[in-house]
């Protein structure tokens, strides 16, 4: 059966698909030897243009004021859509921007995709730079006005046909469309279209089997680039995918952390087989403590291995170094604890934070050990209990425009998550404690959410 692609451009108020609007969308219809059909047509934003994106494409406010709005058009643009591969130049542009006018009007947009500029690398190799213009320059291609969406659409159809006449265009373009599976490595009933209706957004996937049990939970940024690397590869691993997995489910959460919350909780309760048979997740870095040979406390970040890890002690485990001094860090500002004592400074003589005041000197012996350790107890003890403040919230992104994650700590305990609009919502604690949902802490959670506010997410921390 013939492809069929739609080829598209658009021209929008900024570069943010959450955030800005599209002004102009061109579409045309390709079976892969010919033009079949064409759409074009200005955008009314309901939103203000910008005048630098004026200056680039010459869509001024005025020109759009009677244009019709996204939601006039959708339908036309489903129509004409429906079946084609979505083809644009910098394909995650563009789709991003459609895919969200579509989710603004509470509906689901989802077409396979196909990026002109990852297929002119390979058909065209050598090119300094593969942006439309450059290629438009080198290539002499078929252009009308720049910056506006027919005359971007027609040299990205130009480039398309010529990448056509190229040998073995198409196994790369079956390779893109399908994620770099091979329908031969799917398991039996899961079809490439079931690959492509997944959504490319944050939360967790759920693989089942025959019988529909769940066999392998997971988390990802992108479930359908996630679930498509599955099935990619010729592992050991995929190869058990291939042989248990009948059907896929998801729960979106927009939140990178509630997504690795939920996973940990669905693992521990639904114990998938083919998580089970995984290696539990390991954390080599960990932060111990010692007191030295001048009788001070002292706390250090460490790469162990099962063995050395017994001679330690342990206070907390990391995956990665960063997180490890990250929170060994914030403790040793907190308490003015030495830099050297925390082995995060290894020069002799006084450490940079004795100069700014922040460290006691005990690094110079100026204080004794007895008070040093009055505050490295105190650090040992938030160490030990994994957070900083025993109450607070953690408020994230959502799943949606203006809504938001919200993650409960207690009493040092993980209580559960929720999602609720905050602008309905004053922000004291009752009112937010009301959209969680209970959940079950576990050193696990504790581990994840130690790891997150050592990386300053960008998350909001409200505390009660």
């Amino acid at each position: 059966m013939k492809k069929k692609y739609a080829i598209i451009d658009i021209e929008t108020t900024g570069g943010r698909a959450a955030r800005d609007k599209i002004t102009e969308i061109a579409i045309v219809l390709h079976d892969g030897e010919k033009v079949l059909d064409s759409f074009e047509t200005l955008i009314n934003p309901e939103t203000s243009i910008p005048y630098g994106i004026t200056e680039l494409t010459g869509i001024s406010n005025e020109m759009v004021r009677d244009a019709p709005k996204f939601y006039e058009v959708a339908k036309q643009i489903v129509q004409l859509t429906e079946g084609a591969i979505f083809v644009a130049h910098n394909v995650r542009f563009d789709y991003s921007f459609v895919q969200e006018e579509f989710r603004r009007l509470g509906f689901t947009y989802q077409r396979r995709q196909l990026c002109t500029v990852r297929l002119a690398r390979k058909a065209f190799p050598g090119f300094r730079s593969y942006s439309l213009g450059n290629l438009i320059q080198l290539m002499n291609l078929n252009a009308g006005s720049r910056h506006r969406a027919m005359g971007d659409t027609m040299a990205t159809v130009d480039l398309f046909e010529r990448i056509l006449a190229k040998e073995n265009t198409e196994s790369d373009i079956n390779h893109l469309v399908n994620l770099g599976v091979k329908e031969s490595l799917l398991p039996k009933n899961f079809s490439i279209d079931k690959l492509h209706s997944l959504p490319e957004d944050c939360g967790v996937y759920y693989f089942h089997g025959e019988n529909g049990e769940v066999v392998y939970v997971g988390k990802s940024l992108n479930i359908k680039k996630r679930v498509a690397e599955h099935f990619s590869g010729k592992t050991e691993k995929a190869a058990k995918m291939q042989r248990q997995v009948a059907d896929v489910s998801y729960e979106i959460t927009g939140s990178e952390l509630v997504a690795l919350l939920l996973e940990s909780h669905e693992i521990k309760k639904l114990r998938p087989t083919i998580n089970r048979a995984q290696k539990e997740r390991q954390y080599p870095y960990v932060i111990h403590t010692f007191q030295n040979d001048d009788g001070y406390h002292c706390f250090e970040v460490l790469k162990t291995s099962l063995k050395t890890r017994k001679s330690l002690k342990v206070i907390s485990s990391f995956p990665k170094v960063a997180h490890a001094k990250g929170w060994l860090t914030a403790i040793q500002k907190r308490y003015e604890l030495c830099l050297r004592h925390c082995h995060l400074e290894m020069k002799n003589g006084a450490c940079f934070d004795y100069h700014l005041q922040r460290c006691h000197g005990a690094c110079i012996g100026k204080e004794p050990p007895e008070s040093y350790n009055q505050r490295a107890q105190e650090a040992l003890e938030i160490l030990d209990n994994s957070f900083l403040e025993p109450n607070f919230f953690l408020i994230d992104k959502g799943r949606t425009e203006g809504e938001h994650a919200v993650v409960m700590v207690e009493d040092g305990e993980y209580r559960g998550y929720g999602f609720a609009d905050l602008s309905a919502l004053n922000g004291r604690p009752d009112e937010l404690r009301d959209v969680i949902s209970p959940l079950e802490s576990n050193p696990e959670v504790r581990k994840i959410l130690q790891r997150f506010l050592s990386e300053k997410h960008g998350m909001r921390v409200v505390r009660f």
